[in-house]
């Protein structure tokens, strides 16, 4: 059994196609069919259904995968931990963040962190929510800063990982001043739809919005314009009068404080949020165990977002 075998059941598992897992793991497809029908043989069991659209792992695939992942995490983890005993006390710590709190949260937040202990080289990544997930599911970072909606459970499985809640956000229904009566369209519910800029069902963000308004007994019209994971893109095109959208309110204070965006009024339509950090339960580098124990410390947290950037 190869290391690639398992990686490629991994992708193909997220993915659901065999077409773009392989192009995600630079094989032909003829070449990750091979490998994906090697792993079988060498289980001796049946992991996909190929008959499903998207292609589904089997009870046998999804009794693997845990482990498949588990064994992933814990090399790139031991690759890591080997690279910072030979760089000893400079080691660099690896961090995964959403576009929006690497903008927003992270630099005040990381330098309350070094005034409170010693300052720790680091390399943050920016991506989607979903690849800051991947990337910690393979161990390809030591610890993933993100979004989490209290309502919604871990999407990363307790049992493997830690978290701690370093901040609180919420997401606020934004328009552009010029559309500052469409704040009725939410309550009033009215004939004409809003025009609704979107988040994809890959953000966080917006699994948090799509549970709010499926749990309201009288949800608004909304007419969705536009799809972006990102809110770093939908609050320009807030601002230019497209429509409306659910925003960080780390991203967007100070364009509410300056009347550049105009908040639809009401607690009922503003979404709470946590502001938390991931890491794995296995024992990491020492120079990252020490960052988690300055990190897990109350003095460190934060109860309130960052200040967000001034807008550009």
């Amino acid at each position: 059994m190869e290391l690639g075998w398992l990686e490629d059941f991994v992708t193909l598992c997220e993915v659901g196609n065999f077409s773009r897992a392989a192009e995600q793991r630079n094989l032909t497809q003829p070449a990750f069919s091979r490998h994906i029908k090697a792993l079988e043989d060498w289980t001796g069991a049946t992991l996909f259904d190929r008959t499903a659209q998207p292609i589904r792992p089997t009870p046998a695939g999804q009794a693997l995968l845990p482990a498949a992942e588990g064994i992933l995490r814990r090399l790139h983890q031991a690759r890591e931990q080997a690279r910072a005993a030979e760089a000893g006390a400079g080691a660099t710590l690896h961090i995964a963040a959403t576009h929006s709190l690497s903008l927003t949260f992270f630099p005040a937040w990381i330098r309350a962190l070094e005034d409170a202990g010693r300052p720790f080289p680091i390399r943050l990544d920016s991506d989607t929510m979903l690849a800051c997930e991947q990337a910690l599911l393979a161990g390809q970072c030591q610890f993933l800063l993100c979004h989490a909606d209290p309502a919604e459970p871990d999407r990363l499985d307790p049992a493997h990982f830690l978290s701690v809640q370093v901040g609180t956000d919420e997401l606020v229904p934004c328009v552009a001043p010029a559309l500052v009566d469409a704040r009725a369209w939410l309550p009033g519910g009215a004939e004409a739809p809003t025009p609704y800029l979107a988040y994809s069902d890959a953000s966080a963000l917006g699994r948090a919005v799509t549970r709010r308004l499926a749990g309201l007994a009288r949800p608004p019209h909304l007419a969705r314009h536009f799809t972006s994971h990102l809110s770093v893109v939908l609050r320009p095109m807030v601002r230019d009068g497209k429509g409306l959208a659910w925003l960080p309110r780390s991203l967007v204070g100070d364009d509410l404080a300056a009347g550049r965006l105009a908040a639809v009024p009401g607690e009922t339509w503003r979404i709470p949020l946590e502001v938390r950090v991931f890491r794995p339960r296995d024992r990491l580098a020492p120079a990252a165990e020490a960052f988690w124990e300055l990190l897990a410390a109350p003095a460190a947290r934060h109860s309130e977002p960052a200040p967000a950037l001034p807008s550009s």
